[in-house]
């Protein structure tokens, strides 16, 4: 079993940055594919960023260029470095570690609002 705690959300300003955490209770970043995920109101949950565990990065076209997943292996932790944020990011940001053929686990997720 592993528990994934994310923290660092919060209200901000259009053109603000906030960066997110995910702390991972074990070293699993060998294994799996560490993603940030993201759902506003009334909307399907989408997925924002993905680290492999070689390191290969990947993001959706709206955070392109304004957002970096990057992980920290000594201390089990993911991040997620938002920049030039716009109202159209709010949302509540979930981490999730994923894998082929093993359960899969998310965190509880934290609530990012970009408003004026």
């Amino acid at each position: 079993q592993v528990q994934l705690v994310e923290s660092g959300g919060g209200l901000v300003q259009p053109g603000g940055s906030l960066r997110l955490s995910c702390a991972a209770s074990r070293s699993i970043f060998g294994i799996y594919d560490m993603n940030w995920f993201r759902q506003a109101p009334g909307k399907q949950r989408e997925l924002v960023a993905v680290i492999t565990p070689g390191g290969i990065t990947n993001y959706a076209d709206s955070v392109k260029g304004r957002f970096t997943i990057s992980r920290d292996n000594a201390k089990n932790t993911v991040y997620l470095q938002m920049n030039s944020l716009k109202p159209e990011d709010t949302a509540v940001y979930y981490c999730n570690a994923r894998a082929v053929a093993v359960p899969g686990y998310w965190g509880q997720g934290t609530q990012v609002t970009v408003s004026s």
